[in-house]
């Protein structure tokens, strides 16, 4: 699976190349991006008339037109948008307008012999803009679902946020070299270091409702524990603390030797 922005997904020799690979793909895509409406397609070649060489490339005709993505998405009936949620926000969960329908992209086909296969077109339309928000292409089977759809298109942005954490706390982006090689090495190192954070994160349990909500006037900064009060650094579960210290059980453990009383006698 390939996902990638409307900068890459414009171009049309990007998306057969990995077709070309057996690679599906959720690309982004211009507004401009011209179509066939469902169900249609270029037409076929000229019939030859016997004089000449053959034609052999599909045509287009003043009646019979591809149209761009942005006209396509203000051609759908309102019964065709739903209302899809892909992830948690940080005060509300994330969800919005989308479309899906199976569309050929129609870029310079007219140079070509046959036309492209079938691709699905998500559209985003958040409720009360004025117009589309984001498209999509993607090449994912005929039967997956518009919350399939939205949710790998959605997936760019954990891309993204695990691109910016790589660049500015593993140090990705300190790399001054111009070798392939020493690139390579470094990347690969930070993005080992990468997924042990993540394991070492997904061991600690998440926070319950209670425990996220703080008293007003509570401060960020965790407060020093006093003598016999657990240690508020620690994790909640003791079997996840890495640095759990074991309790020492004074039964097993050996006694001292009783230290020998010196005497001095008084001089005389």
């Amino acid at each position: 699976m390939v996902l990638a922005d409307a900068g890459s997904g414009a171009d049309g020799a990007f998306r057969t190349g990995l077709s070309g690979l057996g690679l599906d793909y959720v690309v982004g895509v211009q507004p401009t991006l011209s179509v066939w409406r469902p169900g249609e397609e270029p037409l076929p070649p000229k019939p030859w008339r016997g004089k000449g060489r053959p034609t052999s490339l599909m045509r287009r005709s003043p009646d019979h037109r591809p149209i761009s993505v942005k006209a396509m998405a203000q051609e759908l009936p309102q019964d065709a948008w739903r209302t899809i949620g892909w992830r948690e926000g940080t005060n509300t969960d994330l969800g919005s307008r989308f479309a899906a329908v199976r569309v050929r992209p129609a870029s310079r086909d007219y140079n070509l012999t046959t036309p492209r296969a079938q691709e699905w077109l998500l559209i985003e339309w958040p409720e009360g803009d004025a117009e589309p928000l984001k498209y999509w292409l993607s090449t994912l089977a005929a039967d997956t679902s518009l919350e399939r759809l939205v949710s790998t298109a959605k997936l760019r942005w954990r891309i993204e946020r695990d691109y910016q954490e790589l660049k500015q706390e593993l140090g990705l982006g300190h790399y001054e070299g111009r070798g392939w090689r020493g690139f390579h090495h470094h990347a690969s190192l930070c993005i080992a270091a990468y997924g042990f954070l993540i394991s070492q994160r997904e061991a600690i349990p998440p926070l319950s409702a209670d425990q996220n909500q703080k008293p007003p006037g509570t401060s960020r900064f965790p407060r020093l524990s006093t003598p016999g009060s657990p240690d508020p650094t620690r994790t909640t579960r003791a079997k996840f603390d890495r640095h759990r210290q074991t309790a020492l059980d004074c039964r097993t453990q050996s006694q001292p030797s009783a230290m020998s009383m010196l005497h001095q006698d008084n001089a005389c």
